[in-house]
């Protein structure tokens, strides 16, 4: 036997002993699918917002035929995303909109819809694309209590929403001020010396650059991380270069510098960089790399790349071996802390997020 769920304290508290209904969606709120226009309509100097089957809108029109604050579900693709469109939009006609009736609060009835979601998914077809039908849309049943206890729910949760936007926001300004922090004292430290105690060279005295190996990802896996333009992609039984950087030969991520720990496998979208130089120390020569500003150097064919001759031909100061060592221990300094800031970002927002689930899930909790 299921057994009922349990109301948060809180929310019985405030029923005092009303009824909670349940009702299916179709009888309480109008839904209606959006209108359809096409790309060759959409401008991005147009106005107002087209919203499809997507999280971000798909173009711009000169129309709109939704207010703001207006819930829609995906019918096609991302069948059964529901989503929230603050400002004045155009719903095209892979949306169903949702318009609740007076009996139910607009923001209760969102929370309710995000809290169903991975239920509202299940309902699509396996056809392809999927699609949600309308019929098993309107069967959804929604709770409902009094609007006074759906308006304290929705109280609850917007406090929850807004802390959490307000955790993200102040957990990446605090990354981003990190990141120009280490930025200027990296500038900083490899441009301003004493000219009589530094030599200048060009890269090719300090690496021998080679494209790495194979257009495809290699798939039997193995011990060595693969990297391609930006960052490892896989895993293979060979390796080709070992604790050295690897820089995006080809493609949107031409030039960008990746540090490669350890035994590792370049394919040809990365380029290897084998140092050559015993008086520069191997961070010290990644550090300069950092300097060079390679994504605007990048040949801009239809295919942006990197080529030797943009890399041989950029010229760096190296001051001596003891000045070298002493600069790449305070830049790793900077860059253990602006890792573990990256690092920890993403799990505190997912801490939060778990937190807002959990209370959102309890108050949304009643018998049916």
């Amino acid at each position: 036997m299921t057994q009922e769920p349990k109301i948060f304290p809180y929310i019985e508290r405030l029923l005092q002993g009303a009824e909670v209904v349940w009702k299916p969606l179709g009888e309480i709120a109008e839904i209606k699918r959006g209108q359809r226009v096409t790309k060759l309509e959409l401008s991005n100097d147009k106005q107002y917002p087209v919203y499809s089957g997507g999280v971000k809108p798909m173009g711009y029109y000169d129309a709109y035929n939704q207010e703001a604050n207006t819930i829609t579900i995906v019918k096609y693709g991302t069948a059964g995303y529901v989503n929230f469109i603050t400002e004045r939009f155009w719903a095209n006609d892979v949306c169903y909109c949702i318009k609740p009736h007076t009996i139910l609060e607009n923001k209760y009835l969102l929370y309710v819809l995000k809290d169903m979601q991975v239920y509202i998914n299940s309902l699509a077809t396996d056809a392809i694309p999927a699609h949600l039908p309308a019929p098993s849309l309107a069967s959804i049943q929604i709770p409902l209590p009094p609007l006074s206890v759906q308006q304290e729910i929705v109280r609850i949760l917007d406090k929850f929403t807004q802390l959490e936007a307000e955790l993200e926001a102040e957990l990446e300004a605090e990354l981003d001020c990190r990141k120009r922090q280490y930025e200027y004292y990296r500038n900083k430290l490899l441009i301003s010396f004493d000219e009589s105690a530094v030599q200048w060279l060009t890269l090719d005295n300090i690496y021998k650059f080679q494209y790495g190996i194979g257009n495809k990802i290699p798939t039997i896996g193995g011990d060595y991380p693969v990297y391609g333009s930006n960052g490892i992609v896989g895993t293979h039984s060979e390796y080709n270069s070992e604790d050295a950087p690897v820089i995006g030969h080809i493609g949107a991520y031409a030039g960008i510098i990746n540090w490669a720990k350890g035994k590792h496998f370049v394919t040809y979208n990365g380029i290897i960089c084998k140092k050559i130089n015993d008086n520069v120390n191997a961070k010290y020569a990644y550090y300069l790399l950092l300097l060079q500003n390679f994504i605007d150097k990048a040949n801009k064919a239809s295919q942006p790349f990197i080529s030797y001759d943009v890399l041989n031909r950029c010229i760096v100061p190296i001051p001596p071996l003891e000045e070298q060592n002493r600069i790449v221990a305070i830049l790793d300094k900077f860059d253990t802390l602006v890792n573990s800031i990256s690092e920890g970002l993403p799990k505190e927002i997912a801490l939060r997020r778990k937190q807002y689930e959990y209370y959102r899930e309890r108050l949304l909790s009643f018998p049916s």
